[in-house]
C-alpha cells in the first residue's frame, strides 16, 4: 500500500485530513502540521504530498523528489501569489476556481492537475475556506489519486497578487455597503487580522457581517 502525506496548518484542513485518513482504504495517510517535520517525508517516501494550505516555501529537495500537489483559490495563472481570496473579493471577482497544481520552483507556476469552480460571492473567509477544504478533500484529492492525473502547463492571462499585511485591514478606505461587507468577510477567519477602525488608542474589530437587501449588519469588539 502506497503512502501519501497531507501537509497543512489550518484547523479545518487538519480535521478533514483526519477524516480522509480514517476513510482511506488504498493509501496509508500521514498528516504533517509542523514546518520542522516536513523533512520526515524522506523516510515515508510518499506517492504524493498534498498541500491544502501551507505558509512556507516547499524545499527543492522535496518537490523535485516527490509529486507535490498544492491548491490555490484562483483560476491559475490568474491570481498567482498571496491572499488570493482577499485580492479576488477586492476586485469584485466572485466566481473563481480552486486550482490543483504540481509544485515547482516558482510561486503557483506549476502545471495544473484540475480545477473546480468556486463561488465566493457570499460568506465569511472562514466559511469559504471550510467550503473549499471540503471540495479539496472529498473531490479533488480523490480524483487525482483515482485517475493518477498528469498535470498540464498553465495557460491564460498571468496576474500576480501581493500578500496582504495586517496594516491593510483598516476599513476606513471602503466607500459603500457592499464593499464594506466584502472587506469585513474576507478577513473573518481563523488566523487573519480582522477588519478594523482605529482612532486615538482604540481599535474596533468587525466580524460576522451579513448583507441583505442593501442592509448591513455586523458584530464588533474593542481590542
Amino acid at each position: 500500500m502506497n503512502n501519501i502525506v497531507i501537509a497543512t496548518i489550518k484547523s479545518w484542513n487538519i480535521e478533514n485530513a483526519k477524516r480522509f485518513s480514517e476513510s482511506s482504504r488504498d493509501y496509508n495517510v500521514f498528516i504533517i502540521t509542523d514546518k520542522e517535520k516536513l523533512q520526515a517525508v524522506h523516510e515515508l517516501n510518499p506517492r504524493y504530498i498534498f498541500f491544502p494550505h501551507w505558509s512556507w516555501k516547499i524545499p527543492k529537495d522535496i518537490y523535485e523528489k516527490f509529486e507535490c500537489v498544492a491548491f490555490h483559490m484562483a483560476d491559475l495563472p490568474y491570481g498567482r501569489g498571496g491572499s488570493p481570496l482577499q485580492n479576488l473579493i477586492l476586485r469584485k471577482i466572485y466566481q473563481t476556481k480552486i486550482s490543483a497544481f504540481r509544485v515547482d520552483n516558482g510561486i503557483d507556476t506549476g502545471p495544473i492537475y484540475m480545477k473546480e469552480t468556486f463561488d465566493i460571492s457570499e460568506g465569511s473567509a472562514q466559511e469559504l475556506y471550510e467550503k473549499a477544504s471540503k471540495i479539496i478533500f472529498t473531490k479533488m484529492i480523490p480524483e487525482i489519486l483515482n485517475k493518477q492525473m498528469k498535470p498540464v502547463p498553465q495557460e491564460g492571462e498571468v496576474l500576480e497578487f501581493k500578500r496582504r499585511t495586517p496594516e491593510e485591514s483598516s476599513i476606513m478606505s471602503v466607500l459603500n455597503m457592499r464593499s464594506i461587507y466584502d472587506f469585513i468577510r474576507m478577513l473573518d477567519a481563523e488566523g487573519y487580522p480582522k477588519a478594523c477602525i482605529k482612532w486615538d488608542n482604540r481599535k474596533i474589530l468587525f466580524h460576522n457581517a451579513e448583507f441583505n437587501n442593501g442592509n448591513l449588519s455586523v458584530k464588533c469588539d474593542e481590542e
